[in-house]
């Protein structure tokens, strides 16, 4: 189930001002070590230990092969890839390394967990207790 809370634009002088939106509530952040936990109550024969080492091996594999540039899918979730911001050159042969200003991991839903998918085949429920996580 997908949950939402909402929230109310309050910049000033925006042409949105005073405007309601909903934002994807969130109430727990699950690491490394938790998930394997989790992934290990799901009738497996592997230990928590064993799918955590797994799961350490595996980003270290997707940190190693979008550095090489590489887009890495993982099927049914996401595309992992790099993205750059950079300033803008006037010329082609004055676009260098130093105009790039930034590098962020991103990532791409794919198959399942499509835009298209998660709207129409999920139930999308608002949170009725609103809590700091």
């Amino acid at each position: 189930m997908l949950q939402y809370k909402k929230f109310q634009n309050k910049i000033k002088g925006s042409s949105t001002e005073g405007k309601w939106y909903g934002r994807a509530y969130n109430s727990e952040i699950i690491d490394t070590k938790k998930l394997a936990k989790h992934m290990a109550e799901h009738n497996t024969p592997f230990s928590p230990g064993a799918i955590h080492g797994v799961l350490i091996d595996m980003i270290a594999c997707i940190k190693h092969l979008v550095l090489e540039g590489k887009n890495v899918k993982l099927d049914d979730l996401s595309i992992f890839y790099l993205a750059i911001g950079s300033k803008p050159a006037l010329k082609a042969e004055d676009f260098t390394a130093a105009n790039i200003q930034s590098v962020k991991l991103s990532t791409r839903a794919t198959g399942k967990m499509s835009e298209k998918n998660l709207l129409t085949e999920y139930e999308i429920k608002e949170v009725n207790e609103y809590q700091s996580p």
